[in-house]
């Protein structure tokens, strides 16, 4: 893998997630306690022996630069490894900024040429799973291909949210189609009861992504964008478009891959982890999930006066310096910093870093956002309406949630 590059895009805006990309980028929201999006992804590079990693940012950056800077300064500049965050940089006569995720790496060509790599892995930044891009690069150089996509197989009712692939029996695609709203997406050649569906990861020969990308660039009626433009483009002119069916690392039984795009998606994702056997393995020492070492104390539970006012979490994710004073935590997820004080309930709900319960609160299917601090009698979570009238938000499946704005 020393001649491989991996292109990590990390500028999404994550409308769809707000308000918890309001002030930081979609790959830098905390996930699972400890964790941020991005990585995930990263430690699938770490892992895979990727050691050649450029992350592209845009919106609201720094906080993910800071977590990048401080959590994955783990690789040696001497031996030709690296991890650069690379933001838009204005040019001369320039008046965009990334015009989408072509554009982006397009504008980034000059950092990719000075490496002079074989291959480049364009990535996302923002989706929870775990996969070997060695053996996804393998496949791809045993099938001679000029672009690998990886599909993972979906129901033909999700087929609309994915862009879906078409393959021929040799592995080779031959039909790409972006979310089809028609009802009859092209069935799956590893599976006839489901569709191949892209999940956005693309292995190219550099020779051929330059190329494709430098014609993009000079088209006035492109999108610039991988899935909309640059896919079809290589289809339309009969390149070798070979498909990795994902092959998954999770160690468990079913395929686990996410795209946390929404509250309620992020939500569930969150909820699984707390389940006494969740189905994303955090605990396997065989793929572990890379993850900043936070400078907090050791999370706390304090009074014992059972009946009356107990500290105690159950089937829950409890991250250092959290402190559980005489309240009662059940299937949650506390972040670094969070604080549930005396007499107070959390259910079901997720506790972003250095969120408080004030006391006699109840709290139940919701998002406290980061620093939110609820005063005490706080009810959030049992009727709509009058959270709504507070200013909290609603998602489509019923979960509250509190922005930072009322912290």
């Amino acid at each position: 893998m020393e001649n491989v590059l991996a292109i990590l895009l990390a500028g999404g805006l994550g409308e769809r997630l707000y308000p918890l990309t309001r002030e930081t980028a979609k790959p830098g929201v905390p996930f699972g306690g400890v964790y941020r999006l991005i990585d995930f992804t990263l430690s699938n590079c770490i892992n895979s022996h990727v050691r050649k990693i450029l992350i592209l940012t845009q919106f609201k950056s720094l906080e993910l630069n800071r977590h990048i800077r401080h959590g994955w300064n783990i690789l040696s500049p001497e031996l030709g490894e690296y991890i650069e965050i690379i933001p838009p940089m204005k040019r001369a006569g320039e008046s965009d900024w990334y015009l989408g995720t072509a554009d982006a790496v397009f504008q980034n060509i000059a950092s990719i040429e000075s490496e002079r790599p074989e291959q480049i892995l364009i990535l996302g930044a923002d989706h929870i799973y775990k996969m070997n891009y060695s053996h996804m690069v393998g496949v791809h150089r045993s099938n001679k291909a000029d672009v690998t996509i990886a599909t993972t197989q979906v129901s033909p009712e999700e087929a609309t949210r994915f862009g879906v692939i078409e393959i021929g029996p040799n592995g080779r695609i031959s039909g790409f189609e972006e979310k089809p709203t028609h009802g009859n997406a092209a069935r799956s050649a590893f599976n006839p009861e489901k569709v191949s569906a892209s999940m956005g990861i693309y292995a190219f020969q550099a020779k051929v992504l330059l190329e494709e990308l430098q014609r993009d660039a000079e088209d006035p009626n492109s999108k610039h964008d991988f899935g909309k433009d640059i896919i079809p483009a290589c289809l339309a002119r009969g390149r070798n478009i070979a498909a990795y069916d994902f092959v998954d690392m999770n160690a468990k039984k079913a395929t686990y891959w996410r795209d946390v795009g929404t509250i309620d998606a992020f939500y569930e994702a969150n909820m699984d982890l707390c389940a006494v056997t969740p189905e994303f393995n955090l605990y396997d020492e065989n793929w572990p999930v890379h993850v900043r070492s936070m400078q907090q104390p050791p999370a706390k539970f304090v009074f014992a006066n059972e009946g009356v006012r107990m500290g105690v979490a159950i089937d829950s994710i409890v991250s250092a310096g959290c402190i559980v004073s005489g309240g009662r935590v059940l299937h949650s997820v506390l972040s670094p910093g969070a604080r549930v004080h005396s007499y107070s309930q959390v259910e079901h709900s997720i506790l972003m870093p250095n969120s408080q319960v004030g006391r006699y609160s109840r709290v139940r299917r919701a998002i406290l956002d980061t620093g939110v601090n609820l005063p005490r009698n706080s009810v959030v979570g049992f009727d709509p309406v009058a959270d709504r009238a507070k200013g909290y938000l609603i998602s489509e499946g019923g979960v509250t949630v509190v922005p930072a704005a009322h912290a």
